[in-house]
């Protein structure tokens, strides 16, 4: 469910008309509900409540949609947050989620990301391979602190996704094979700057079969198991995210949160450890789009182009994955035709859309790609010197600019000349 909606005439993100924000702001930029995010927060926390012992803590994938307001958001409503980066953490401590609902999780920490997060008193670090727990031992050990880790494992689950979001297969780069996971353990544990306390894993994103999930957790349950009879206390299992969001209406639903915590009850049943959990998208999908403006439409050979000002640069997840975004038209019509719509970058790969039926549209027509609001800004760039574009984001009839549209002088003012030119 979303709160983007016809009204009038009009797509509004709730009492908020997304043309009337076009002419404000300019075009393109990306618009998020607050009323979307916290309603989907809520379905899920409530969902897991009562999981496992003790208060489970649903920690929000903050790579999903690093943007300040989201995160302020949610951390209002008591969401930790899991981040992958010194500026992910910093990010989270700046909204409000307090450093003991945070957890860092990345394949590859630096130590001064490290150091950030030792200094900041995170919950936990879930590591990721023997070498991390060396230099994550070596940095504690520095800072004279005894710090909390998780050993995130790689559980050998094919999640049946997208390659490049899969991370649970036994070729991926994420987590220690699971097979070395108690020696893993064993080794933090000869650390007195290290207290391992949990287990983790992940498998992957957008996710709509529970199966591999559920096989993922009963295996991260077994492995608890074996480490508790070798007389490890585990106290904490994160059994990630991932859970998928409705990209396509022709496609099944992923599976509803309810059905999603039936799922983990049952996979947890007599679990004595607090659960975590990383939800990312299915938390902030569908609470943002991205609206850009019709250039003009261009008669090709064979096809009929649709130029939009938004470009790869702004949504990089249909060039880069061959993501499906609807695009819709602000003023809803009834005529159709079929286009590709493209956008103004200088690459073959900057196409939203092959060949769809769309609404028909015309030069300064106004359209939106929807489910936009999950790895959308945060993969930007500025390639072809186009600027970031802004994000707004409304709650009821208010509305704010909450990031900046970064101008052509301010970029050339991050460059300095060489001094011999």
């Amino acid at each position: 469910m979303d709160h983007f909606e016809i009204r009038n005439g009009v797509m509004h993100a709730e009492d908020v008309s997304l043309e009337a924000l076009a002419e404000r702001v300019g075009t393109p930029f990306y618009c998020y509900s607050s009323a979307t995010i916290e309603r989907h927060y809520k379905v899920f926390a409530e969902a897991v409540a009562g999981l496992g012992d003790g208060d489970p803590l649903v920690a929000f994938a903050v790579k999903a949609n690093p943007n300040l307001s989201v995160l302020a958001t949610l951390a209002k409503l008591g969401a930790g947050a899991d981040v992958v980066s010194g500026g992910e953490l910093a990010r989270a401590l700046a909204a409000g989620v307090p450093a003991n609902r945070i957890v860092f999780s990345g394949v590859g920490k630096q130590p001064h990301e490290m150091a950030a997060g030792i200094e900041a008193g995170i919950l936990q670090f879930n590591v990721e391979s023997e070498a991390e727990i060396a230099m994550l031992a070596e940095v504690a050990a520095a800072h004279d602190a005894r710090v909390d880790i998780a050993i995130r494992v790689n559980p050998a689950v094919e999640p049946g996704t997208h390659a490049k979001i899969s991370t649970g297969g036994q070729d991926s780069k994420f987590g220690i094979p699971i097979e070395r996971a108690h020696a893993a353990f064993v080794m933090a544990a000869g650390h007195a700057s290290l207290n391992p306390v949990g287990v983790a894993a992940h498998i992957g994103s957008q996710l709509t079969d529970l199966s591999p999930i559920e096989s993922c957790i009963v295996r991260l349950g077994a492995l608890a198991d074996g480490l508790r009879a070798a007389g490890h206390p585990v106290t904490r299992i994160d059994v990630g995210g991932g859970l998928g969001v409705p990209y396509r209406a022709d496609q099944p639903a992923p599976p509803l949160p309810s059905a999603y915590a039936a799922m983990v009850a049952r996979a947890t049943r007599g679990w004595s450890a607090r659960l975590l959990f990383e939800p990312g998208r299915m938390i902030v999908g569908n609470a943002g789009v991205l609206v850009s403006t019709v250039i003009l439409v261009k008669a090709g050979t064979t096809k009929t182009f649709v130029v939009a000002d938004a470009g790869m640069n702004d949504l990089l997840r249909p060039s880069l994955y061959g993501a499906w975004h609807d695009i819709r038209t602000l003023r809803p019509r009834a005529d159709r035709m079929v286009a590709t719509v493209v956008g103004p970058v200088c690459e073959s790969g900057d196409t939203f859309a092959d060949d769809r039926d769309i609404e028909s549209v015309t030069t300064g027509d106004r359209i939106a790609f929807m489910t936009a609001g999950a790895y959308a800004a945060t993969m930007a760039s500025t390639y072809n010197s186009r600027p970031l574009v802004p994000e707004v984001m409304v709650s009821g009839d208010r509305w704010a600019v909450v990031s900046e549209r970064n101008q052509p002088a301010a970029m050339l003012a991050l460059d300095t000349r060489a001094p011999w030119l």
